[in-house]
C-alpha cells in the first residue's frame, strides 16, 4: 500500500434486512481534485492564503472581577475566608469559589459578602465596574487567568483600606469610613 495515497475504508457488509444505512458526514468532503492532490503542494489555481488575523484580546469576565474585588478587600482588612463567610452567613468553600471567579454569585450572596466587608452592594458593583473599565482600556489587557502573577502584583501595588468610623463612645455609623492607602513593597 502506498503511504501517500489516502486510505479508503473497507466496504461494509450489507444490513441483514437489506436496507442500506445513510451516513451523514460531519464536514463536507473535499472535491475530488483536492483529495487527489498532495497535501504539501498548494493548488496552482488558488492564490496564497492571507495570514489569519490575530484574535482580539478577551475581556475579563464579570465574576472574575467581582471575585478579585472581594478578595482584595478581604486581604486588605487582613481577614480570613472563614471570618468573612461566617459574617456573611455563606459557606467558606462557596465564598472561595466566588473569589476565584468559579461561581456566578447571586445578588443576595454578593450583598451579604459585601456587607461582611463593610461595603454596600452598590459599592461592590462600582468597584467592579472600575476594574472592568480599567481592564478594557489598558493596552494589552488580558484576562486575569492568562496574566502572569508578577504582572498582577505590579498592577495592584496600591490598595485602599477602609474601616468604619465610630463616634466617641458609640457604634459605627453606616456609610462613614476612614480610608488609608497601603503600598506594596
Amino acid at each position: 500500500m502506498n503511504p501517500a495515497a489516502p486510505a479508503t475504508p473497507a466496504p461494509r457488509p450489507p444490513h441483514p434486512t437489506g436496507r442500506a444505512a445513510r451516513v451523514i458526514p460531519l464536514r463536507p468532503a473535499p472535491p475530488a481534485e483536492e483529495a487527489a492532490a498532495p497535501a504539501t503542494a498548494a493548488p496552482a489555481s488558488r492564490p496564497a492564503a492571507a495570514p489569519a488575523p490575530t484574535p482580539a484580546p478577551r475581556e475579563p469576565l464579570w465574576r472574575h472581577l467581582v471575585g478579585d474585588v472581594l478578595r482584595r478587600r478581604r486581604n486588605a482588612q487582613e481577614r480570613t475566608l472563614k471570618d468573612v463567610a461566617d459574617a456573611a452567613r455563606i459557606s467558606v468553600p462557596y465564598l472561595s469559589e466566588v473569589e476565584r471567579g468559579r461561581k456566578e454569585a447571586s445578588s443576595e450572596v454578593l450583598a451579604a459578602a459585601a456587607a461582611a466587608l463593610g461595603l454596600s452592594l452598590a459599592d461592590l458593583l462600582a468597584l467592579t465596574h472600575g476594574e472592568l473599565v480599567a481592564a478594557t482600556r489598558r493596552p494589552g489587557a488580558r484576562d486575569r487567568r492568562t496574566t502572569a502573577p508578577t504582572a498582577l502584583a505590579q498592577e495592584r501595588a496600591v490598595s485602599v483600606v477602609t474601616t468604619p468610623v465610630a463616634p466617641a463612645g458609640g457604634a459605627a455609623r453606616p456609610g462613614r469610613f476612614q480610608a488609608r492607602l497601603r503600598l506594596a513593597a
